[in-house]
């Protein structure tokens, strides 16, 4: 993930990308300076909870210096690795913030060296059903459930769509901001729910109905809670973690959690070490602090997601108010490999073609 409580939280991540950027393209370390690690994420985990790990992290080994960058959405950070890696080389030393739906891509892609797991203890307090990549490339660092967010200042509990299928009423006309696919996890998350619902190319066609209800499709979650927040629409899809997070931020509980037919799409974040770093060591205890309880301590009120390392208890007040569905839904990763690719430009063919 990924994000922020309210629209006026978000007006930080541009500022703060700004800032950790230009640290990292600043004057190089001397031969006497710190040992430099750079983290590229996503904007809204530099605007949340990147700050402490930084400190925290630094304190644990001086002479450290750890440089987030936050080129954009999750899916913009991965993309950038990517093209660095393709033009002969990245700053980045690690990469925080792939979901699981993404990883296939960037194996493919040969971003992530393959982990020395002896090095990281804490991954012993991960479940195992978390710890999703067999192959070896990341560890998780936290999970969530996408879906559809609603106002229930403009929605009542007898509007609300009961499926994804009834998303496509007319009553519900340009009243949902999607989030494109290939440049946002929870974008991507969603689409990877249609295809698990409809089948493939079945999701084609429903999106092919959805089309009329969606008031936009944003290149990430921050400009689509920007313009949900701003009551340009009553639905999106994003988190069920958002009541909780309006409760935090504002005491107030009018963004309600929509889970159709009990289902929400079960999204995992990883990190991982990136192909070429020279400080493959340091890269180790920094994966392994992110599952600290330190770190995970963080991740339920900072990055709005929940965390990985079993250890760690998350405030009552998020335990009440942070939707688990019945029924999750996950994608067969090895399905989502295969196919992925093809799925992208056949949903970004129906989509700039329709609208």
């Amino acid at each position: 993930m990924r994000r922020k409580g309210l629209r006026d939280r978000l007006v930080l991540v541009a500022a703060l990308a700004a800032v950790l950027t230009a640290a990292a393209l600043g004057a190089p370390a001397s031969a006497q300076g710190p040992q430099r690690l750079v983290v590229y994420t996503y904007d809204s985990f530099a605007a949340g909870p990147a700050q402490a790990i930084k400190d925290g992290f630094e304190a644990l080994h001086p002479g450290v210096e750890v440089v987030f960058i936050a080129p954009g959405s999750a899916g913009e950070a991965l993309a950038r690795v990517i093209a660095e890696l393709a033009a002969g080389g990245t700053d980045a030393d690690v990469l925080v913030g792939i979901s699981d739906t993404q990883l296939p891509r960037a194996i493919d892609r040969g971003v992530f060296l393959k982990l020395d797991r002896s090095l990281l203890p804490n991954l012993a307090k991960v479940p195992a059903q978390l710890d999703f990549d067999d192959t070896g490339h990341v560890v998780p660092f936290d999970h969530g459930y996408v879906t559809i967010i609603y106002d229930s200042r403009v929605l009542s509990t007898d509007d609300l769509p009961q499926s994804l299928e009834e998303l496509t009423d007319p009553r519900f006309r340009g009243k949902l901001i999607a989030i494109d696919p290939r440049t946002s996890s929870v974008g991507h998350a969603f689409l990877m729910w249609t295809i698990a619902e409809y089948g493939d190319p079945g999701y084609l066609q429903f999106w092919e109905r959805l089309l009329p209800s969606l008031l936009t499709v944003t290149g990430g979650w921050s400009a689509a809670y920007s313009q949900y927040e701003a009551g340009e629409a009553p639905m999106m899809v994003s988190y069920s973690t958002d009541t909780a997070a309006g409760i935090y931020y504002a005491d107030s509980d009018h963004s309600r959690i929509l889970t159709p037919n009990g289902q929400a799409y079960q999204q995992i974040e990883a990190a991982g070490i990136v192909a070429g770093t020279d400080v493959p060591e340091l890269a180790h205890r920094f994966l392994d602090y992110l599952l600290s309880e330190e770190v995970q301590s963080l991740i339920p009120t900072a990055n709005w997601m929940f965390p990985v390392n079993a250890h760690t208890p998350v405030p009552d007040f998020f335990a009440e108010y942070a939707v688990i569905p019945d029924n999750p839904v996950r994608l067969d990763p090895r399905l989502i490999e295969e196919n992925e690719q093809r799925w992208l430009r056949e949903w970004a063919r129906l989509i700039t073609g329709q609208r």
